[in-house]
């Protein structure tokens, strides 16, 4: 049998993070994916995931921050643009673009504020219903690109990956792990790093944790999410769309240039959380509802004039949520946890490969914001 000191389970954004910064580092690591890396039925399939500093809680704009460094690091060593820059804007009752922009000028990141009618003379093609947020370091993330990068930057030290390798269940023996497939195959770890998404709530009960850390797990919900593409209306360059998000009462919507999956034609757009919610990632169908459907077209007709408001492709994807939208990343004995991300975690992948390292080796911690047994303690404290 196979024996490494760390074993990853989970090839998309985060587990890939995580396998490159403990190779990095000198440790020996397998990386495990049930399919191949960033494949479809993940969440980290595709070109074309928003990054974006703008955030209520100036907590996660600095980890935006911190996390911006590496992805210049990860550009840097594979040679690859991996976030091409568009712009953001902000906008809608609910999302609030004046404390957004309290929060920006907090932490130094270049933004302006503006009217409608202000953003409206700049971005003809999207009509605006409140003040706006505009930050230009803002951008589209190419998520299977970023993964093949990671993946290959862990193997060009050492780490050796294991595809269609599906985790049934990990049992742990005098201090170390072995994980076995649904095959029969098995690997031995001393160490192991969970990063699962939206199949963590089908492993969770096999995977050997401590009865106290899964009593205190947060629930948390598996949704299938469905975005559209829509066409650009003639004439209209796809560089002058920004990515925005818009947040009014009873609707959230975003949208971001499609990118490569788009073929360069189209923007993205879809309704936030607007999917059904599944046991696990194992039971989704990626059916599309026609109800959501019509509700994203109708939202196009009405928000978004340069667009055509006939989507010319449409897809599913997963989105794993815990009740608050903080991620979840802990450990309990030799096992770290690296999911879920609440479908906003896409941005900070180089940050949560880091801070699983840094839990994983016990050379670091994470914010307690992240942590099971900290928000335990302090509920216990009251």
């Amino acid at each position: 049998m196979e024996s490494f000191e760390y074993v990853v389970v989970g090839a998309g954004l985060s587990g890939s993070a995580a396998a490159w910064h403990l190779a990095a580092r000198g440790h020996e690591v397998a990386l495990l994916e049930r399919a191949t890396p960033a494949n479809d039925a993940g969440s980290s399939h595709g070109s074309a995931r928003i990054f974006r500093y703008a955030y209520p809680d100036e907590f996660y704009t600095s980890l935006v921050q911190v996390a911006a460094a590496g992805w210049d690091e990860l550009a840097r060593l594979s040679g690859k643009q991996l976030i091409t820059p568009h712009g953001a804007v902000d906008y809608g009752s609910v999302r609030r673009p004046e404390r957004l922009a309290a929060v920006l000028e907090t932490r130094g990141i270049d933004h302006e504020l503006l009217t409608a009618k202000e953003a409206q003379d700049r971005w003809g093609q999207i009509s605006f219903d409140t003040d706006v947020l505009w930050h230009p370091s803002a951008g589209v993330i190419d998520a299977h690109e970023s993964v093949a990068t990671m993946v290959n930057q862990a193997v060009a030290h050492g780490a050796a990956v294991h595809t269609n390798w599906e985790v049934a269940c990990i049992t742990e023996s005098a201090g170390s792990y072995t994980l076995t497939s649904i095959d029969g195959r098995s690997i031995q770890a001393a160490n192991v790093v969970v990063a699962a998404g939206g199949w963590l709530p089908k492993l969770l009960g096999s995977l050997s944790l401590p009865a106290s850390f899964l009593e205190h797990f947060p629930e948390f919900e598996v949704r299938q999410e469905q975005a559209y593409h829509f066409p650009y209306v003639d004439g209209t360059d796809p560089a002058t769309w920004p990515t925005f998000i818009h947040k009014r009462e009873g609707w959230q919507a975003y949208g971001l240039p499609g990118g490569r999956d788009a073929g360069f034609r189209g923007q993205k757009v879809a309704e936030y959380n607007g999917g059904k919610i599944l046991p696990s990632a194992a039971e989704q169908d990626g059916l599309i509802s026609a109800e959501n459907r019509r509700r994203v077209i109708n939202y196009v007709e009405k928000y978004l004039p340069g667009l055509v408001p006939e989507p010319y492709a449409e897809t599913t994807c997963l989105f794993t949520n815990t009740p608050t939208e903080d991620f979840i990343i802990d450990r309990a004995d030799g096992i770290t946890i690296l999911s879920p991300c609440s479908g906003h975690g896409a941005k900070f992948a180089p940050l949560i490969g880091q801070f699983a390292a840094d839990l994983a080796t016990g050379t670091g911690t994470v914010p307690d914001q992240f942590r099971i047994a900290a928000q335990v303690a302090k509920a216990g404290a009251h």
